[in-house]
């Protein structure tokens, strides 16, 4: 559920500044609003600071498999503070790399010609007399300027590398090679004394990669300083006054007060006002907080007026989950693989494993009752027993999934009525209610050939009047009569919402077709040597873990999206909220509060 706010605006004297941001921080209640617009040099300084520091870090992190070819040289000072010494490392890499790709590409230009001194070719020069290189992309032969001498110095598929030597100045229409600055041996010279010192950052990166605590360390120390300078910088001031704005939550006002009283500050606790923009808290009972990981995953967050629908989206995503991979084996391979690896990583968040846990059994139960044990089509008499004959029928699964749209779109409907309840648009959400079984019956009559109930018409017109007449209160309908207006449209819309369920459907009997049809080429025309049972074995095992992505694939593209859009749509969820992020310090593990 969503944690109800109080919006406060706190009041300090201005030499008293500083000491209550920090008392502030180590309370760690209140998120912060600035009241005035956040400039300043300082603040631009340390946000660039942690920016540099934190891409230093994700720099540091592809170094921390690696080892080392050998001990680094850096100093007890420079390990102590690894961000800083990295970043110097990585800049000075970055250097190297331009400097040799430099190099390599002066090299390439320089190699057909061999290694020559362009001293010598200067001298000659003082002589009056003249040589130049040029190249060409012809094979015919060199026909060089009169008086003057032509020597080959290479042929290859690429052409001809010449030079032309002569009295005085000469004219020649080929590419001539302008005469470099140094020869090929100092250039390799210099490249190769470059690759050592990369080689050597290389091996500093990987020491300095493995500094973790005190990286963590330094990150924290940075990020503590940029929300301590952002706080400050958003507060207002007036007649030697300081104050600031956040919100908090309700049942942590009474310790934001304890501590005004503690130090002298000014408290006005009002209710968030309409047009405030109030950050999202949730806190939700132990057994909905694993589907938390997939918000997580997903970056999205409802708003502060609007509802969290966690409860009602793990249920029915582990419905989805259980229909679109739609096979017990799979489900009993996912929950041997979850709990392996949560007896492996007991120190690791326990929610993800608990998610995976719960929808394989939901996985497991749903295969059951379908038959589906990795598309095996003679199962054994036991697992025959769990069967129930009407959910092996397509035609009864395609139902189904548009009944559990059918139910899925109601509750959004419902839920939204209870929003409204004091408004007349709950009325109007009743009548979505009604279209929605409708458009159920519609769906089944039209995809199925189930027969159209005789009241569904009078269901419909009835529905539709209760649209019109309540879904916009009498003094708003001068700027929102546009939603009449869009009406035809929302209800083409909603009949495609529900229709669109039978993915359910369609994805879960695919992925059933798949599994067969790999059965079939591995086994299909029996096993009758060593070879051939090695040969099946790759098959099937190949066949099965495509399928498991492909199924897994569609848990995203399907069960998330039939949450996220057509529910969250029929709600009026537009996920248009930001995280709730108390004004804190950070502290590292092991760090003295």
């Amino acid at each position: 559920m969503i944690v109800k706010m109080k919006k406060l605006t706190l009041l300090c004297l201005e030499d008293d500044q500083a000491a209550s941001l920090s008392a502030l921080s180590e309370l760690g209640v209140l998120h912060i609003t600035p009241v005035t617009p956040l400039r300043g040099a300082e603040l631009d300084s340390s946000r660039s600071e942690l920016r540099t520091a934190q891409l230093t870090q994700l720099s540091l992190q592809a170094y921390r498999k690696q080892t080392a070819a050998e001990a680094s040289n850096l100093s007890p000072e420079e390990l102590a503070e690894p961000l800083a010494t990295g970043h110097a490392l990585l800049r000075r890499k970055q250097q190297l790399t331009h400097s040799i790709d430099a190099l390599r590409k002066e090299q390439m230009v320089l190699e057909p010609y061999g290694d020559f001194d362009p001293a010598t070719i200067t001298a000659l020069l003082e002589r009056n007399i003249t040589a130049k290189l040029y190249h060409t992309t012809s094979k015919k032969p060199v026909k060089p300027p009169e008086n003057t001498f032509l020597h080959i110095i290479r042929s290859d598929s690429r052409g001809q590398y010449f030079a032309i030597i002569g009295q005085g100045d000469f004219a020649f229409e080929g590419a001539e090679l302008p005469l470099p600055t140094r020869s090929l041996a100092t250039i390799l010279a210099e490249r190769d004394t470059l690759n050592r010192e990369l080689a050597e950052i290389e091996n500093q990166l990987i020491a300095l990669s493995h500094e973790e605590t005190a990286i963590e360390a330094r990150l924290t120390v940075l990020e503590n300083q940029a929300a301590y300078v952002a706080a400050r910088e958003g507060m207002g001031a007036a007649n030697r006054v300081s104050y600031l704005q956040g919100f908090c939550p309700v049942d942590l006002v009474s310790a934001l007060q304890k501590s005004a009283t503690t130090q002298g500050w000014g408290l006005v606790i009002d209710d968030p006002a309409e047009d405030d923009q109030v950050p999202t808290l949730i806190r939700n009972p132990a057994w909905i907080r694993p589907i938390d990981c997939v918000f997580t995953m997903l970056d999205i967050l409802p708003g502060y007026r609007e509802v969290d629908i966690r409860s009602v989206f793990l249920l029915f995503f582990a419905l989805f989950f259980a229909i679109l991979v739609g096979d017990a084996g799979y489900g009993a391979i996912f929950l041997a693989i979850a709990i392996f690896l949560r007896i492996k990583n007991k120190k690791a968040p326990r929610e993800p494993f608990r998610l995976v846990i719960f929808l394989s059994l939901c996985t497991i139960v749903w295969g059951a009752i379908t038959g589906n044990y990795f598309g095996i089509l003679h199962l054994p008499a036991p697992l025959r027993g769990f069967e129930i004959p009407w959910m092996k029928d397509d035609h009864n699964l395609m139902a189904f999934s548009f009944l559990v749209g059918a139910i899925h779109l109601t509750v959004a409907h419902v839920w939204a009525a209870l929003k409204q309840i004091k408004s007349t648009r709950a009325l109007a959400q009743l009548g979505w209610i009604g279209l929605t079984w409708f458009m159920y019956f519609l769906a089944s009559n039209m995809i199925l050939g189930s027969e159209l109930p005789a009241w569904s018409m009078g269901l419909f017109w009835g529905c539709l009047a209760i649209l019109i007449l309540f879904m916009t209160p009498v003094k708003q309908l001068k700027t929102e009569w546009a939603d009449h207006v869009m009406l035809p449209f929302d209800i083409i819309g909603n009949f495609a919402d529900l229709v669109s369920y039978v993915r359910l459907f369609a994805v879960g009997s695919a992925g059933l077709a798949v599994a067969i049809a790999f059965n079939e080429l591995a086994v299909g025309t029996g096993i009758d040597s060593v070879g051939g049972a090695i040969k099946a074995s790759i098959i099937l095992f190949l066949g099965h873990a495509l399928n498991i992505i492909l199924c897994l694939m569609s848990i995203l593209v399907h069960g998330v999206r039939l949450n996220t859009l057509e529910f969250s749509g029929h709600i009026g969820l537009e996920w248009a909220g930001f995280k709730y992020e108390p004004f804190a310090i950070r502290r590292t593990a092991g760090q003295e509060v």
